[in-house]
C-alpha cells in the first residue's frame, strides 16, 4: 500500500510540467464569408454578457470560472469558482 510520502514524491514529478491554460471570454459562429472579411477594427459579437464569468481551461478541460481583472495594464483572471468544488 503506497504511503502519503510516496504520493508526495509522485506529485513532485509533475509539478514542473507545463500545461496549456486558456481563458474563454466567449464564442460565436460566423460564416466563412464573414471570417474572410474581418479586418483590423472589426467587432465580433460574442455569446456572453459583460458581467458573465469567464471559463478557465487547463489542457482544454474546464477547471474554474472567474472574472477578468486589469493589473498594471495587463489582463488577468480572478478565480471565483472551482468546477466541481463543493460549497
Amino acid at each position: 500500500m503506497p504511503s502519503l510520502m510516496d504520493d508526495s514524491k509522485t506529485l513532485d514529478l509533475v509539478l514542473d510540467v507545463k500545461v496549456k491554460v486558456t481563458v474563454q471570454l466567449g464564442s460565436c459562429q460566423l460564416p466563412m464569408r464573414e471570417v474572410l472579411a474581418l479586418a483590423p477594427g472589426a467587432i465580433i459579437q460574442l455569446n456572453q454578457h459583460a458581467g458573465d464569468p469567464v471559463g478557465l481551461y487547463v489542457n482544454d478541460k474546464l477547471v474554474a470560472y472567474g472574472e477578468v481583472v486589469v493589473v498594471d495594464d495587463s489582463f488577468g483572471i480572478k478565480i471565483t469558482e472551482l468546477v466541481g468544488a463543493k460549497a
